[in-house]
């Protein structure tokens, strides 16, 4: 859903930076050969994710939801000389797709990409992070913030993508992935350990900072 007119869009396109040349065949692969294309980032969330990164400069990401790695190579662009990435996700069907891209990443030693439920996955990471992405399953929103929350530094980042579902928290829920999102969205409202915003970018993304 576009949450501004497509003309406009185009407007803030034509006047941004310009999408990468393994971005844009990362884009056209996708909507060419991969299923649920809509779920790619794309160019204007691509380029707010650079420029979020960029200025946190992290020496570590986590990404729970690697879909065909365009966010990914996107954040990877405020990496630290010696920072590093990991994604996660549970779609071995198209992970020799995405494990091609990266290899043409000028980052590519620096991506961690791990095939697996990060229910189980993220549990088991050691690293404190200073940037972490989430846009995987929406039912497991919530687990994920709590499984995440400590393994972020203080005044480190958590967004979190999808929060607007295509508008459908603003009327009668009636499913579970909507009831889902609404629910973490109040749970992030009354989470005083994180300044926050929602910003209506594409989706809907929030943005958290941690502050205790």
């Amino acid at each position: 859903m576009h949450f501004i007119s497509e003309e406009l869009e185009d407007y803030c396109l034509q006047h941004s930076g310009e999408e990468s040349a393994l971005l844009k065949h990362i884009n056209r692969e996708t909507h060419a050969k991969v299923l649920m294309p809509r779920m790619l980032s794309g160019h204007l969330q691509g380029l707010f994710l650079q420029m979020i990164s960029s200025m946190i400069r992290p020496t570590a990401i986590l990404e729970i939801g690697t879909y065909t790695g365009y966010s990914a190579v996107c954040l990877c662009k405020g990496l630290t000389e010696n920072g590093k990435l990991i994604t996660i996700d549970k779609n071995e069907e198209i992970e020799d797709r995405v494990r091609s891209f990266f290899d043409a990443s000028e980052h590519k030693n620096q991506i961690d990409y791990r095939i697996g439920n990060a229910m189980e996955l993220v549990p088991q990471l050691d690293e404190q992070f200073d940037l972490v992405f989430i846009d995987a399953d929406k039912i497991n929103y919530a687990n994920y913030y709590d499984m995440v929350f400590d393994k972020v530094s203080k005044g480190g980042f958590i967004l979190a993508d999808n929060v607007l579902w295509s508008g459908k928290i603003l009327g009668e829920i009636s499913d579970k992935d909507t009831r889902a999102l609404d629910e973490f969205n109040k749970k992030i409202a009354a989470d005083a350990r994180v300044e926050k915003m929602i910003l209506p970018l594409r989706d809907g993304i929030t943005i958290m900072r941690k502050i205790a």
